[in-house]
């Protein structure tokens, strides 16, 4: 078919293509074909994805510090500590909410399939299960306050082995999602029960401490509710888990979903 043309007066011609739905118009006189357009805004995709990546891991690292942190204040008794975690806190809400921002802004723009939108629904999952521990550890670090102000119960051993264990599933699950390991991401998910035990021993400890010494209480209350944060921050890095294998291998394991369909 032959090419139309249409007169522009002093200024030229602008050319038209027959064949103009596999080209791009970008100003008069200025044609670029449509695949170049396309790789340009998919490697633009591309180096969003990578900031977005990046966000997240700032985001879990400065969640596993606040995690230490707050049970670290709890053990030494360091209020400065503690107030710091209160403080990261407010920084790691500031996170969600620009995590937030840039997958929604992904998502309009760039309209992602397979396994790149999967990819942003689970950052999305992510940053939501993050901010919760974040939100939990800096629960944790007012109630450390409050405690070094009373005498010690008890001696706060499985306390901090609950959270060193915890620690390590939410270092391993990040490590999952960095290198799209469902393998490792696998590894983390017996661990939760592992805490769940542990709080469990911690509760009936405090129990038997508050029978015999009443007027320890309110102290051993706050103890419980730490053992209790703790394993909701298990439970959300299970998630988190839990996200990364369904990332990569496309399998939802919620709730133990293989083992109720096997």
């Amino acid at each position: 078919m032959a090419a139309h043309s249409l007169h522009t007066g002093k200024f030229g011609q602008r050319i038209w293509s027959a064949q103009r739905e596999a080209r791009t118009f970008i100003r008069p006189w200025v044609i670029v074909p449509r695949c170049v357009v396309c790789d340009k805004k998919m490697r633009h995709f591309a180096v969003e994805l990578g900031e977005l990546n990046q966000a997240l891991l700032e985001m879990g690292a400065l969640v596993e510090s606040s995690i230490h942190c707050s049970v670290q204040a709890l053990v030494d008794r360091d209020e400065r500590m503690a107030l710091r975690v209160i403080e990261d806190e407010r920084r790691i809400n500031r996170m969600e909410l620009d995590i937030d921002a840039r997958v929604t802004r992904l998502l309009a723009l760039n309209q992602p399939v397979a396994g790149d939108l999967r990819l942003l629904i689970m950052a999305l999952k992510i940053n939501t299960d993050l901010e919760r521990m974040g939100d939990l550890a800096s629960n944790m670090a007012v109630r450390s306050i409050t405690l070094s102000k009373v005498p010690a119960v008890k001696a706060l051993i499985d306390t901090p082995r609950m959270a060193s264990l915890v620690e390590d599933m939410l270092h391993r699950s990040l490590d999952a999602f960095v290198k799209r390991d469902a393998a490792l991401a696998a590894q983390v998910l017996p661990a939760d029960d592992e805490v769940d035990s542990l709080r469990d021993k911690i509760y009936s400890e405090l129990l038997e401490i508050m029978q015999e010494n009443p007027a320890v209480v309110p102290a051993a209350i706050h103890l419980m509710f730490v053992a209790r944060n703790l394993e909701r921050i298990a439970d959300h890095t299970t998630n988190i888990a839990e996200d990364v294998i369904f990332l990569v291998r496309g399998v939802d394991v919620r709730h133990h979903a293989t083992e109720n369909k096997a």
